[in-house]
């Protein structure tokens, strides 16, 4: 069966967000000023083929263990679709 999953990849809630900080600036100086906090992330669909929705998670997770997000600096979140 096929599956999408989502995958939600973003800075550690503890770091500093460079581009999240640049983009705030951005909103600042087009007169956005409601905006106090931007963090920017990744997000990722992939179409995985698996035997079962807990098998594509897996395969999900050791995909974005293995390649889609830095540990030291990123977090995700898995979602199956479908």
């Amino acid at each position: 069966m096929i599956y999408q999953v989502q995958i939600k990849v973003m800075p550690l809630k503890d770091l500093l967000d460079p581009q999240g900080k640049a983009v705030l600036g951005g909103l600042h100086n087009l007169g956005m000023n409601g905006v106090s906090d931007v963090r920017v992330g990744k997000h990722i669909t992939l179409q995985i083929e698996a035997g079962s929705e807990t098998d594509a998670k897996a395969i999900a997770e050791e995909a974005s263990k293995k390649l889609l997000a830095n540990a030291v600096m990123e977090y995700f979140e898995i979602e199956v679709i479908q």
